[in-house]
């Protein structure tokens, strides 16, 4: 019985070091995936090797390595660690044609091999953007387009209106193992659009940000005008001053100013200083109306502003109690309208009585003026047909 038990003992230590030792000479690798342009360390190991040479082999089937020998004339592959249970290569700058299934071999009865692919990440160019006329006209239809090549796997475009995202349209186009990329926006511009950025974001697994592009539109557009003044209610001896504030582009000049369509009064008091017209002491000579006008090369434009001079005297120190008119103002509607409400009220009940009486004198009368002698005559009873109307 113990020379059977030691017999099966020793057969299964047997088993087990065979066993172990199929398993142990499986070479084992690893994916590996890099940038364009970078180091690949392609690494094949075995946990038991009898002195058997280990070999990699590119996707060609071409051997690059065997054991410590180099078999490819290629200057970007090199030895790392060469034993007998790892042999480990670098590929150096590697290239988009370098992608593909590398073979680990060990060379034993049979020969034992294990793949690793070797995944190539394209690098995106920076991204241009075209389709800028500068400058824009107001109202024209704009195409932008922005254009990122050599990515792999394809990039991402996206667009941005200052900070805000914008939706394009994407076209993607193969070039060899990698890709071309292209994003369009199209809109018709308007004087809200001077001066907005584009940018145009791409992105890739490859990037660790994005690459961005932005350029900032340019719009001309006709000039609108408008007058500011600097005092609310004018008054005689007052320092006046007038603006006329243009928005345009190009910026609308000169601006010229008149009054009442003719020219300025040439007084000393009258001064104009580019887009000011100041009137250094106001009196009632300078009632009237003003106008400025300005243009650029897509139009003109033109503002009026009225000007009545107060008596400072007839105002009072401090000009009109704008407060005490509005409360006169309301008293006088309230009274109105009680007066309203009393007036309605009488005119109702008046009506209303009279009809009455005019019903109790038609009751025998062959006609009117007999039924309303009859009402009036008839006075014993009315306390007991007086109808009211409230």
């Amino acid at each position: 019985m113990i020379v059977k038990q030691y017999l099966m003992f020793i057969l299964y230590s047997l088993c087990a070091s065979v066993f172990k030792g199929i398993l142990g000479q499986i070479p084992i690798t690893q994916n590996v995936t890099v940038v364009e342009g970078a180091i690949a360390n392609m690494t094949c190991r075995v946990d038991y090797n009898d002195n058997t040479s280990l070999q990699w082999s590119n996707p060609a089937q071409q051997t690059l390595f065997f054991g410590d020998k180099k078999a490819l004339r290629d200057h970007r592959i090199e030895l790392v660690r060469a034993s007998s249970q790892e042999l480990t290569i670098r590929i150096n700058d590697v290239s988009l044609s370098d992608e593909g299934l590398y073979t680990c071999s060990l060379f034993t009865m049979p020969v034992r091999t294990t793949k690793a692919f070797l995944t190539v990440l394209g690098v995106p160019g920076r991204p241009e953007i075209t389709g800028f006329t500068k400058p824009a006209m107001e109202g024209d239809v704009v195409t932008l387009t922005c254009t990122t090549s050599g990515s792999k796997p394809a990039a991402t475009i996206r667009w941005f209106l200052n900070d805000k995202e914008v939706q394009g349209t994407k076209e993607v186009n193969a070039t060899g193992k990698s890709f071309t990329v292209r994003s369009s926006l199209q809109f018709q511009v308007d004087k809200r659009d001077d001066g907005v950025a584009y940018t145009c974001s791409v992105e890739h697994v490859s990037l660790s940000k994005p690459y961005m592009t932005t350029e900032v539109l340019e719009v001309h557009y006709a000039p609108h005008l408008e007058i500011t003044h600097s005092l609310i209610i004018p008054q005689e001896g007052q320092y006046f001053k007038l603006e006329c504030v243009s928005i345009g582009n190009p910026i609308p000049e000169p601006v010229e100013w008149s009054k009442d369509g003719g020219e300025l009064p040439d007084i000393e008091r009258m001064i104009v200083e580019g887009r000011e017209l100041t009137i250094t002491t106001l009196n009632k000579t300078d009632n009237g109306t003003y106008r400025c006008e300005a243009s650029n090369h897509l139009g003109s434009s033109s503002a009026e502003y009225i000007l009545f001079v107060y008596d400072p005297n007839a105002l009072g120190q401090h000009g009109p109690d704008h407060a005490l008119i509005g409360g006169v103002v309301a008293v006088v509607v309230f009274i109105t309208l009680c007066l309203i409400i009393v007036l309605g009220r009488y005119l109702a009940r008046h009506k209303g009585t009279y009809l009455t009486h005019e019903a109790k004198g038609a009751e025998d009368a062959p006609d009117a003026d007999t039924a309303i002698i009859n009402a009036e005559g008839n006075h014993v009873h009315a306390e007991e047909k007086k109808e009211y109307f409230i």
